[in-house]
């Protein structure tokens, strides 16, 4: 029924691959499109945005590639969705005044109180824990295969 667009949901799968996968190195991009199959043509778009955006840094060099930019805790599924979301903005605004009476006042405050839900549920999923869950499941690679945080 709600479908994520095939961008975020790539954003969202290199994210968690860079937070299981980032250590000690970083990720180069041709092993998240190994790992994950997205397309190189839409991982480097994706890749960049996140960069952009703060969730992700480049790491330039021969062993360069992507690290978070922040603790994996600090993460959340609603932040990398929102990075990317101008990625597949369709243009329209939430306050337009097309449409019917009964789409305006009914279906469409309906729908945005559907969002809000779906991003306050994403807002509390980090990266910590999908790579948690990774790891229970036992989902190949995760590093040193331990989540080794430094925070003070």
């Amino acid at each position: 029924m709600l479908r994520l667009p095939k961008k975020m949901l790539f954003a969202l799968e290199a994210v968690v691959d860079v937070a299981y996968n980032a250590r000690p190195d970083p990720v180069q991009s041709r092993e998240i499109t190994r790992r994950q199959g997205i397309p190189a043509r839409y991982l480097e778009q994706v890749m960049q945005q996140l960069v952009h955006s703060g969730i992700l840094k480049g790491v330039r060099g021969p062993k360069g590639g992507y690290t978070l930019a922040r603790e994996r805790r600090k993460i959340t599924v609603a932040d990398v969705l929102r990075a990317v979301a101008s990625l597949d903005h369709d243009g329209e605004g939430r306050e337009s005044t097309e449409g019917s009476e009964l789409g305006r006042l009914v279906v469409r405050p309906l729908w945005e109180e559907v969002e809000e839900e779906i991003t306050r549920r994403l807002s509390s999923v980090t990266m910590e824990d999908l790579c948690r869950k990774a790891t229970e499941l036992g989902v190949p690679g995760g590093g040193l295969g331990k989540s080794t945080d430094f925070s003070i």
